[in-house]
């Protein structure tokens, strides 16, 4: 028997296994013919299927070929219908346009029938608009004349279009002939009465007459005011222009007051006459501007080919000056309100320019060099007058906030000065002005700022208060020559606004702050120095063992907290303060390094007791800043930081020098960890220091050559910061600015509270302090124009520059300190 037809219809279906599973056995070959037919009549079933299945999908093509074929019948009917519409609609518009044409005919003669009657209504009425013009500008009627000419020219405007018509063309010409006419007529009457002087009774002729020039458009508005602008200014003109002595300088008020009493006449007399809106007054006065300003313009023209200049009279050029500009300030006043016409009458509208500023002055603009020379001249005096001026006088109560008065009377001549430049020139004399404010800064700082601060050769130099109050004007001048600059900027044309600039001045003046703080600091190290020479006369190689801290610590500290509660007294703005602190306590750190060189040799026993001192000096400078405070307020923690860091930089040398030479390893190690280079030269300064004698020195050396070639110490620097920039030899220590004989003096210290005031401020106050004359005044037994003049000259640029490069550190350090009461606690 075959399989069922599932294994049949397996797509894995193999014959041969299916005939093995049907005759597996001999006996069952007897069915072969059975099963033959079986499958013969599967087959068959299986051919009827698909005859079915053929013939069930040929029906269903068929069927959809049909459909297809019947849409394509109703779309091609489809297409006829619309076609159909539009030709229906195509006839019907015709049609609709057949039944309109008529209409639109009818519609279009109404229209031109109408335009018709217009134009010959219109032009009935030029024609007898125009008669009656005629008759009434030959009876002078002109107030009717003015309403009935506005019509004429509104109706001739209408028939612009039909001017190839003759007879139009020809009445237009007679409209336009009629209005030149009326124009002549007119200023003929206003020629003869003001010429037979029948204003007063004829005014009322006048105004009407004005009506009618309003009517003929601008162009005989502005013939009329400039007529009448030339005819009152004609006296004007044969007056100051003909006759050399009434147009001079010298005159110039007169003809102010010919121009105030013309407009006292025009106000009494002719306002009446013009409209207000024509502004006759205002255009009168522009005319006068300008006639004046090309007068002045000639005549200082002609003093400079004269003389190359030297005939203008400086004082007489600013009195014109002047009155000039408060003649210009009262025209401003008086048409404030009003809107402003043409300096030039005869300038068309886009060119005309407003307001009466610099309409007369703009003449001395070209001059204003002479006056600038002049402003030279007086500050030139004024510098040698300051310098020999007290700081302040003797009877009057010190301010911790003053300033030397020499300083706000320089500004306030520098404001007077710039506001009278500013009035006439925002150009090249007002940057040539800032560039004299520069040079009269420059040597207010040097020749008598620095002057002061370096008057008194003596120790200490100037007072407290001195110093006080040149540092106070300092910083004053300082902030001022910032505010002056703004201003200046301000008021300067743009194009010229990049060039001025007063930062080297304010610089400069910073710079003076900062020596003033290194002045005061000065002072505190005089008072220490007799603590310092006790420290130095201490057998420090012979103390047995380690006490309480030295005598000398106590009274050093006494020194420094008297003197510096004294000054910080005296310093009311914080930043200073602070500034002083800092540069205190950094001297005191390099001066205590100075001295402990000075107090060799030092043994074991005398560093370690020296490493306490330090302590005990470390922690008595971090109460400064609080000296005046309340007991028990705490320092800015920032200042107690800065301290620590500047005296802790002692310890790795006396933390070296008590290590003892023996054995020799244990110095050459402690070197190496404490002081951390590799220079010879330091190594034997230590050793100098511990009193080493030359013959012990080199085996050590040779020991310190060995451990430093050493791969452990091959990231050491090659020259200690510290140990460096000292010298030691037998009886004498200096640094690298050269030789300290005072022990207070020994390392220069930072003015700015982070070191950059180094041996360039010591050398610039040096300077100072020794030939403060060579620039100022020749000295004694000199005279001026011997051989030393560029000797003088070179060494005042050299002091200002060093001003200038201190003022630009000192100026960016100090502004860290702003709010230094409020921030610095709160950290």
């Amino acid at each position: 028997m075959p399989a069922p037809s599932s294994s049949l219809d397996s797509a894995e279906y193999d014959p041969v296994d299916h005939l093995n599973a049907l005759f597996a056995h001999p006996s069952t070959l007897s069915s072969v013919s059975a099963t033959s037919e079986t499958l013969r009549s599967y087959q068959d079933d299986l051919d009827e299927d698909i005859a079915d299945f053929v013939a069930s999908q040929t029906a269903s093509d068929a069927d959809s070929v049909q459909r297809i074929q019947a849409a394509k019948a109703e779309l091609a009917g489809l297409f006829r219908k619309i076609e159909s519409v539009r030709e229906r609609a195509m006839h019907t518009e015709q049609t609709i346009t057949e039944m309109t044409a008529d209409i639109k005919r009818l519609d279009n003669t109404k229209r031109n029938l109408t335009l018709s009657m217009t134009a010959l209504k219109r032009l009935q009425m030029l024609t007898t608009a125009y008669e009656q013009l005629r008759s009434l500008s030959k009876s002078r009627q002109y107030r009717e004349c003015a309403q009935l000419l506005q019509a004429v020219i509104q109706l001739v405007a209408h028939f612009k279009s039909y001017r190839s018509i003759d007879q139009i063309a020809t009445l237009s010409r007679n409209v336009a002939d009629l209005q030149r006419e009326l124009l002549e007529q007119v200023c003929e009457d206003f020629e003869v009465i003001f010429a037979k002087g029948e204003v007063a009774p004829r005014k009322a002729v006048l105004t009407e007459a004005c009506l009618v020039i309003d009517a003929l458009g601008e162009h005989a508005r502005t013939r009329l005011i400039n007529w009448y602008c030339n005819t009152q200014l004609r006296e004007y003109r044969q007056v100051f222009r003909g006759n050399d002595e009434a147009g001079s300088l010298d005159n110039i008020s007169r003809r102010y007051s010919w121009f105030n009493r013309m407009m006292k006449t025009y106000d009494v007399e002719h306002a009446t006459i013009f409209p207000a809106y024509w502004k006759v007054n205002e255009m009168l006065a522009n005319s006068f501007c300008e006639g004046t300003r090309d007068d002045f313009k000639a005549i200082l023209q002609r003093s400079m080919r004269r003389g190359d200049g030297q005939t203008l009279d400086v004082d007489l050029l600013l009195s014109c000056l002047q009155e000039t500009l408060n003649f210009e300030h009262s025209l401003e006043q008086r048409f404030s309100n009003e809107s402003r016409s043409s300096i030039d009458t005869m300038a068309s509208k886009d060119d005309r320019t407003h307001g009466f500023s610099q309409s007369i002055s703009e003449a001395f603009e070209p001059y204003m060099r002479l006056w600038v020379e002049s402003q030279d001249k007086q500050l030139a005096t004024l510098i040698p007058k300051y310098r020999q001026q007290p700081l302040r006088n003797a009877e009057e109560e010190f301010s911790s906030q003053a300033v030397i008065s020499s300083s706000t009377e320089l500004f306030h001549f520098y404001r007077l000065a710039l506001a009278q430049c500013a009035k006439l020139s925002t150009g090249s004399n007002l940057l040539e002005m800032s560039t004299t404010f520069a040079k009269y800064l420059d040597q207010y700082g040097q020749q008598v700022l620095y002057y002061f601060l370096s008057e008194k050769p003596g120790a200490q130099g100037p007072s407290v208060e001195d110093a006080v109050l040149i540092l106070n004007t300092a910083d004053y001048c300082y902030l001022t020559c910032n505010q002056l600059e703004e201003k200046i900027k301000s008021r300067i044309d743009e194009d010229l606004r990049a060039k001025v600039d007063l930062q080297n001045q304010a610089d400069a003046f910073m710079g003076i702050a900062s020596a003033t703080v290194r002045v005061l600091v000065r002072r505190v190290e005089i008072a220490c120095e007799p603590s310092w020479r006790e420290m130095r006369n201490t057998p420090w190689s012979k103390l047995e063992s380690v006490g309480d801290q030295s005598t000398y610590v106590a009274e050093l500290l006494r020194h420094v907290k008297d003197n510096s509660a004294e000054i910080l007294k005296c310093l009311h703005k914080q930043q200073y303060a602070r500034a002083y602190c800092d540069n205190l306590v950094d001297q005191m750190a390099n001066t205590y390094i100075a001295n402990i060189v000075l107090s060799k040799p030092i043994s074991e026993v005398g560093a370690e007791q020296m490493l306490l001192d330090s302590y005990v000096l470390k922690k008595g400078f971090t109460e400064i800043p609080t000296l005046n405070d309340e007991p028990g307020t705490a320092p800015p923690a920032s200042f107690v930081k800065r301290a620590n860091q500047s005296m802790s930089k002692i310890d790795p040398l006396l933390k070296t020098l008590q290590v003892r030479p023996s054995p020799p390893e244990a110095l050459v190690q402690a070197y190496l960890i404490h002081i951390a280079d590799k220079s010879d030269t330091n190594f034997r300064k230590i050793l100098d220091l511990k009193g080493i004698r030359k013959a012990d020195q080199a085996q050590l050396l040779d020991l310190f050559a060995a451990f430093r070639a050493s791969p452990a110490h091959a990231n050491l620097v090659q020259n200690s910061p510290l140990l460096t920039p000292l010298q030691i030899q037998s009886g004498h220590i200096g640094t690298g600015i050269g030789s300290l004989g005072n022990a207070s003096s020994v390392m220069s210290t930072p003015v700015l509270g982070v070191g950059r005031f180094d041996g360039l401020g010591n050398a610039m106050v040096n300077a100072v302090r020794d030939g403060v004359d060579r620039f100022g005044s020749p000295a004694p037994g000199q005279q001026a124009g011997d051989g030393r003049d560029g000797e003088r000259a070179e060494g005042k640029a050299n002091l200002n520059e060093n001003l200038k490069n201190i003022g630009k550190f000192f100026r960016r350090d100090v502004g860290a300190f702003r709010g230094f009461g409020r921030s610095e606690e709160g950290k």
